[in-house]
């Protein structure tokens, strides 16, 4: 099988995109493993566009595990661009899973999109238990095998757990990650990110993501560590995520509705073949 696709990135979080608009595809969970398998084409996620007859698209998410996601920041604003420059739109519309998502085209690549009012209640999240979403208490060790205990839970169309430490390096997320991704207190599994305050408005992140793993960046845990650092008294309602490879500038509202802004990649076209 023959598909014409296409590659993108949010500050290194790269995506493969399907338009399943001018194609009849359906692709297998194996199909999908192997295509975001770095061995054979590699990607964080799949993203497949499909027709939608009221907005401009309806989107689906896979992980590189070759699960579904409710969500994806980067991967939303790459294809409101790609979509854009189809009748030269200002502003996109399309649907996912976890709500209808809408972008505006800033120029130079920037795409700013609202991704909704995030959820914090422990249901919500989801949790297992009752708990203070605020402060899970959970415990994670850093290198020197101190014990760190947070963690503040939101749900910004899937579920982030967010720890505020003093040193992001001195921590080692790819054994972190898996443990609390995959922790009985999440039903869902959940994404973890380590977060150090810079100032009021900024903070760096490294992110492991659901899924996927150890990603360069991610447009949701850039939103979900805005909210949890504005929760705790950390930063501003305005702040930017820094990644490794740049800044996500994050926007929280009077409505407590979140508006993510960043530069998106040239449009690479690519032929897969399964």
């Amino acid at each position: 099988m023959d598909i014409k696709a296409f590659k993108m990135d949010g500050l290194g979080n790269d995506f493969v995109i399907i338009d399943q608009r001018t194609q009849n595809i359906d692709l297998s969970k194996d199909q999908v493993i192997k295509i975001c398998n770095r061995n054979f084409i590699g990607c964080d996620q799949l993203i497949i566009i499909k027709k939608n007859r009221k907005l401009d698209a309806e989107l689906k998410f896979y992980n590189s595990d070759g699960s579904p996601s409710g969500a994806c920041g980067n991967g939303t604003r790459c294809v409101a661009s790609f979509l854009s420059k189809e009748n030269n739109q200002k502003e996109i519309t399309v649907w996912t899973s976890s709500g209808v998502l809408k972008s505006n085209i800033l120029g130079n690549n920037l795409i700013e999109t609202e991704i909704g009012i995030p959820k914090t209640n422990w249901n919500e999240i989801p949790l297992s238990e009752d708990l203070d979403t605020k402060n899970l208490k959970m415990k994670i060790l850093n290198k020197n095998n101190t014990e760190h205990v947070g963690g503040t839970a939101i749900n910004v169309g899937n579920p982030h757990i967010i720890f505020f430490v003093e040193n992001i390096e001195n921590f080692d997320l790819k054994k972190i990650g898996p443990e609390i991704e995959n922790h009985k207190l999440f039903p869902e599994k959940c994404n973890v990110t380590l977060a150090k305050v810079v100032s009021k408005n900024l903070i760096k992140v490294k992110v492991w993501e659901r899924g996927s793993g150890l990603t360069k960046a991610c447009g949701t845990a850039a939103c979900a560590t805005a909210i949890a650092g504005n929760i705790n008294g950390f930063v501003e309602k305005k702040t930017d995520i820094e990644f490794e490879l740049g800044k996500l500038s994050i926007f929280i509202d009077a409505k407590n509705s979140i508006y993510m802004k960043g530069p998106v990649s040239d449009i690479k076209n690519i032929e897969i073949k399964i």
